[in-house]
């Protein structure tokens, strides 16, 4: 399975403006307004995961970019179950929602640990929470 590079995300170059004026022909009713709210989401995203300062802890800034990059994700879900029609789409998305919130409880967990710098939240391998 190919590893996608998270690098650049908004970052991408735009399409050419033959692509694009192709694209938004075929575009359903309100697509624009689910495109616009995608690169809201996805600035937000990036600005999260470098709003805080490095620690100097590899496990602690990877935890603190981590809960936002998944933030980004249930976001990204959301949109597309609010305006896509494809029903594996849509349970695709539904299985993020469930699945990146509860990454991110658990990575909660784990960096308030760490920055307390107790040992007494719980594996992620088992039990989620405290």
């Amino acid at each position: 399975m190919p590893v996608h590079d998270h690098s650049n995300h908004g970052g991408a170059m735009p399409p050419s403006p033959d692509k694009t004026t192709a694209a938004a022909a075929a575009a359903p009713k309100g697509y624009d307004t689910y495109l616009s709210d995608m690169h809201v989401g996805m600035e937000k995203m990036m600005r999260d995961m470098h709003a805080d300062p490095p620690s100097g802890d590899p496990d602690i800034d990877f935890l603190a970019m981590m809960v936002p990059h998944h933030w980004g994700a249930v976001e990204m879900a959301r949109l597309v179950l609010r305006d896509g029609r494809d029903p594996i789409v849509r349970e695709i998305a539904e299985a993020i929602l469930a699945g990146q919130q509860t990454e991110m409880q658990g990575m909660r967990g784990r960096l308030e640990a760490l920055r307390r710098g107790d040992d007494d939240y719980p594996s992620l391998s088992g039990n989620r929470g405290p």
